[in-house]
């Protein structure tokens, strides 16, 4: 087993509880233990220190389901799933990573999240950041960058044209860059102050939503998409609506939405029921992220070519993460949310 010095506590922002919000339930303790990499042969972790790490939706709704969430997460715990951050311990079976490597990725939500300053990761969920990709950029790709690519890339071939719902946030702007990489034509839903970044990544024609009926606007192109990614939720009749405009071979990839019983009863509806009782004729996929190393390489290769711009709307210090949350709740960023949280 490989190590640097390593303190013994460091500072993590956690709950035991959220009442209300997240942002009003987190505490940022000075003496939280560090997580340990597993001692079994065969784990292959890295304990890492976080330089940066990036917000995602998901980070503030699993906690907030409540009961359902802490049998499966022990509290107090830390949110966070995206990071960029310095090897500084590994198990004995890491060979492809050192001590000092710069690494970047994903880990699942869990107690040791990436808002504390040390996490443990598999090395399944890591990759090296490449030159010409700073530690911001690297961070903000975990979720996000992931979820637009695996929501795309096995979906598509150059020509294709793809329509996203929900164009300007994080998985967006990847989602709108990563389909013209592929060679494809791409149309998205976005409001009128975003609309300028949506074409300045790539995005052919733009649906205002907050002045069109998205589904008639959709359907008056007939049946052109191969490829539909919902990174929204609304409006709830999108996917009964596909059938007019998503090609009959095409699939419906649902990223978006909220993490409640309705929605999973939506859910269920779209894979289970017959057209007429509400369900659509299209293929539905609930997108389920995992982990894929050789992608978040691709992602970041992309980056340092230029192919592919991570889109930062704004930094926070680890101090300021309740602003984060508030920002992100509102649901009108563009772009990622990065917080630092070591240096």
């Amino acid at each position: 087993m490989a190590t640097a010095p390593i303190p013994e506590t460091m500072r993590a922002w956690q709950y035991s509880s959220i009442t209300g919000t997240i942002e009003k339930s987190i505490t940022l303790n000075e003496g939280v233990p560090l997580p340990t990499v597993s001692s079994r042969l065969g784990d292959a972790e890295l304990l890492i220190q976080v330089l940066s790490a990036s917000l995602n939706p998901a980070d503030y709704k699993v906690p907030e389901m409540g009961i359902i969430v802490r049998t499966v997460i022990h509290t107090p715990a830390t949110p966070g799933m995206d990071f960029c951050g310095r090897v500084v311990q590994t198990t004995r079976t890491v060979d492809d990573f050192g001590i000092g490597d710069l690494v970047f990725g994903r880990i699942d939500a869990q107690q040791h999240g990436t808002t504390g300053e040390y996490i443990v990761a598999p090395t399944k969920a890591c990759a090296h950041v490449p030159d010409g990709v700073s530690v911001d950029e690297a961070a903000a790709l975990g979720v996000a960058g992931m979820t637009a690519y695996h929501a795309i890339a096995p979906n598509v071939k150059p020509g294709d044209k793809i329509f996203i719902n929900g164009g300007s946030g994080g998985t967006g702007t990847f989602g709108i860059q990563i389909a013209k990489a592929l060679g494809c034509h791409v149309t998205v839903t976005c409001s009128p102050a975003k609309a300028d970044l949506c074409r300045s990544l790539g995005a052919e024609e733009i649906i205002d939503y907050t002045s069109s009926d998205v589904c008639q606007t959709l359907k008056a192109k007939g049946q052109v998409f191969t490829l539909v990614v919902d990174n929204a939720g609304t409006p709830e009749s999108l996917y009964k609506a596909a059938d007019d405009f998503l090609l009959p071979t095409g699939k419906f990839v649902q990223i978006g939405g909220p993490l409640n019983l309705n929605s999973a009863k939506m859910v269920t509806s779209r894979l289970l029921l017959p057209s007429f009782l509400g369900g659509g004729k299209r293929k539905y996929e609930m997108y389920n992220i995992k982990h894929a190393p050789e992608d978040l390489k691709q992602l970041a290769k992309w980056v340092a070519e230029k192919k592919v711009k991570v889109v930062l709307e704004e930094t926070y210090e680890l101090e300021d993460l309740p602003k984060a949350f508030e920002k992100l709740r509102k649901g009108r960023n563009a772009g990622k949310l990065v917080v630092h949280v070591g240096k």
